[in-house]
Formats: C-alpha cells, structure tokens, sequence
C-alpha cells in the first residue's frame, strides 16, 4: 500500500491525497487499481471484472490511459479524460477477446483545473464529497439495483442485501461504445472528496467517517481497517482528496 500526501500547484488550490488499495480478507487477487497524483490534480479509481479471465488486466489498462495524461506535459482537459477512457475500452474488450470472455473496470476519474473539479465514471465505482461537514454522494451507480431504486421498485434497505447487488450495466470494455458519465462543480477550500470501489462502500456501515477531516495516512488506514472489520469481501480501494 502507497501513501501519497502532496501539494498540487494546477488550481488556484492546493490539494492533499492519501491512497489505499487491499485485496480483503477473501479473494485471492486485487482487481483494484488507484491512480494518485496530486501533482497534476488526477485521480481514479478503477474495479476489474473478470476474474481469471484478466479483471486485473481490465484495472490495469484503463488506469494506465489515465496515467499517460498526467505523465504527458499537455494540459489534462474534459476531452482527453473522455478519449483516454475510449482508449482504455477498445483496449480492453480486445484484451477480453483475446481472453475467449468478457472482462472490464468500473471507473470512477477525478481532474481539478483552474478550480473546476471534473468527475467522471462508469459503473458503481463512486465519487463523495463532504463541504461544510455534510457527506453527498456525487454520482449514481450504473447497476442493476440503481435502476429499481430509481423505479421505485425496492428501498434502500432492500438494495443493500439485493442478490445481484454485483451486477453493473456500464464498464469499461464490454462494449464498443461506452458512455461514461460526468459532472462538475466549483471546488472550495475545505472540500474532502473520496473515490472508491465499491468493495469500500459496502463494506462501510456508517455515513462516510467524520475521521476524514483528518487527511492523513493514519485516517486512511483506520477507514481500511474498518471496512475490513465489516465486510473485506471484496477488495477496497479509495483515495481521498482534500482541498485546502
């Protein structure tokens, strides 16, 4: 596991992040990946699918698109995110292909440029945001339980024990096309964001921790140990942004 604790200097405002990727107590492999950098105010997290067939694979694709952004010297803007994550899909269903079976990533991007905070995603990994002490969530999931909760057809308390809880209805590489979805909003000094897969959502029990006002790498490890208390039957992975 990696912390990263830095300043970034792309905003008028500087950032803070901290990292964590587990593979829990039960699978074998960590399809997780993270991207972390602060320095170009650049963040993802991605959830591979597919398990022997290359999840891992999947992870590890659409994070190293994203990951060419910020190591390229060009500006990092709203149509190279979306053009990484087409890179990304193509690149994976063909690895998928080649595999003789479907694999894929959720994906969850953060980017802050000029004070612009940038979401983007695809799946049910999920992007938080606390301001003024209140949590939100940002995005909704793209999965099978969203759209009863959305339809009225179960509450939350259903959706939480649902028995296709896992089944997604947007990734990267299972289609040729993949709409990836994106918000954005004026990001102030104070603000906390989390990304995560949603081994972490699941497995917390409790609204998002207060403990991460505390942006350091203790307030992450307590927040992983926690979810692997809970649950772990996944893998966790989160990074958590603050604005200051």
């Amino acid at each position: 596991m990696k912390a990263t604790l830095a300043r970034s200097g792309a905003s008028p405002l500087a950032f803070l992040s901290v990292s964590r990727s587990h593979v829990g107590r039960v699978r074998k492999v960590n399809e997780d990946r993270v991207l972390d950098r602060p320095d170009r105010s650049l963040w993802a997290v991605a959830d591979g699918m597919g398990g022997h067939r290359g999840g891992d694979i999947a992870a590890d694709l659409a994070i190293a698109a994203l990951r060419g952004l910020a190591d390229a010297p060009a500006p990092i803007t709203r149509a190279v995110i979306l053009a990484a994550l087409d890179q990304a899909n193509a690149e994976i269903l063909a690895r998928g292909a080649e595999a003789g079976g479907v694999i894929g990533s959720t994906i969850v991007v953060l980017h802050v440029a000029d004070g612009e905070a940038q979401i983007f995603w695809a799946g049910d990994s999920r992007a938080y945001r606390a301001r003024n002490a209140a949590w939100e969530q940002l995005t909704s999931d793209h999965s099978l339980v969203q759209q009863l909760l959305d339809q009225g057809l179960i509450d939350r308390a259903q959706a939480a024990r649902h028995p296709q809880g896992h089944v997604i209805t947007r990734a990267l590489g299972v289609e040729s096309v993949v709409e990836v979805e994106a918000m954005s909003f004026a990001a102030e000094a104070g603000d906390i964001l989390l990304l995560c897969s949603d081994g972490l959502s699941r497995s917390l029990r409790w609204e998002i921790p207060r403990e991460l006002d505390l942006i350091d790498p203790r307030a992450a490890d307590r927040i992983l140990a926690e979810a692997l208390e809970n649950d772990g039957s996944d893998n966790i992975s989160f990074v958590i942004v603050a604005a200051t």
